[in-house]
This record gives structure tokens, sequence and C-alpha cells, in this order.
């Protein structure tokens, strides 16, 4: 079974709970002086991907998924390389030709194939003008179609994705793929493991 979200998300404006979100950061913000320790970095899920250089912490979003799938009943999904590289592709793709469609280079069906991962259920959100992994989460768990895809029962997989364009209006497109695998899938040993950290720019980060 094939499950796409429709129609993809934008980048939306800050309703109230994001303002109040914002506020509770301002809020809890403290200065630093020069002779104590410096603030901590900021997480992973915050950081702005609309820059040069910028990393995506694919850990850190199968963590979020997770556990927001956990909330609902479900078992935790955790990366695959086959996945990661199909949702990165598509990324990619999206950014290159400045569209946010499934089937900017070929449809979902025809790329699951094509990526090597046996499914039985799989289901794809992509979206665009969210700068940060928080922001992109916050959007598909708001949507119908979206949620759906992140709760879908049977996966235990996924792969995330996400590229930079900046002479596009909305600079950061992404790709998130989940999926249950066949038997034979679940019994092959996989060689290689997926990045933690994708660099936007195509350069493996560690």
């Amino acid at each position: 079974m094939i499950r796409l979200s429709m129609p993809p998300l934008r980048r939306p404006p800050l309703g109230l709970p994001g303002i109040l979100s914002l506020a509770a950061l301002a809020l809890n913000a403290c200065a630093w002086v020069g002779d104590q320790d410096p603030p901590p970095a900021q997480p992973s899920f915050y950081r702005s991907l609309a820059a040069p250089g910028a990393t995506l912490d694919a850990l850190a979003a199968a963590s979020m998924i997770s556990g927001y799938r956990h909330n609902n009943g479900l078992p935790p999904v955790t990366l695959d390389p086959y996945l990661m590289t199909m949702a990165q592709d598509q990324a990619r793709v999206m950014a290159a030709r400045n569209v946010l469609n499934h089937s900017a280079g070929r449809g979902f069906q025809e790329r699951l194939k094509a990526s090597g991962f046996d499914a039985t259920v799989a289901g794809e959100n992509i979206g665009a003008g969210y700068y940060t992994l928080a922001e992109a989460f916050s959007g598909w768990r708001d949507s119908p179609p979206h949620r759906a895809n992140m709760l879908l029962r049977g996966a235990t997989r996924m792969g995330i994705g996400a590229a930079y364009a900046p002479g596009t209006k909305y600079k950061v497109f992404w790709s998130l793929v989940l999926a249950a695998p066949a038997g034979a899938q679940q019994q092959a040993e996989l060689g290689a493991s997926p990045p933690g950290a994708i660099r936007l720019d195509g350069a493996q980060s560690h």
C-alpha cells in the first residue's frame, strides 16, 4: 500500500502556539558573562537549514518521530540507508527544479521500487519553506494527511532528507519516507549504516 501526503505543506505563519513557544524560549534565555561557562549549543532540531553548509540531524528526526509514534501507541522507527538515500534524492530533485511535488523526478512508487527497499506499506511527506527540523515536524503533525503518514501502522523504518536552494522562494525542501519492510528486507543485513547527519550541500558529515 502506498500513501502520499496531499496536498503538500508550505511554510505557514506562526500561530498563537508558535508565538507562545517562542516567548517561552525567550523567557528561558540567559545572558552569558565572560567568566562563566558558555551557553549550551542550540538543539539540532532548532537549527536553521537555510544556510550554506547546514546539516540535517537525521538521528534527531528519528527520535522525534519515534517519540510521537510512541505517544500514539505505535512502535518506533529507525533510520534505513535505502530510505535515507531515497528521501535525500527527492529533496534535492525538488530543490533543483524549484517544485514541490511527489513526482518531481519519478513517481513515489517507482522511486520506492528503485530504492532497493522491499516494502509492504510506505508513505511519503514532502514540504518546503520549513527552515528547521522542528518546523517541518510541527507542520506535518498539524496536517491530517501528513500526520497519518508519520503514524503509519506497521512502519519500522524511515528516511529523511533536506536540500537547501538559496535562489528559491522556500529555500529548504524536505522529504520524509516511512515504511514497513517485507520479510526478505527484515532479514537482510545491511553493510552500511545510515548517516546520523547529512550535509545539505551533498558532503558527508560524521
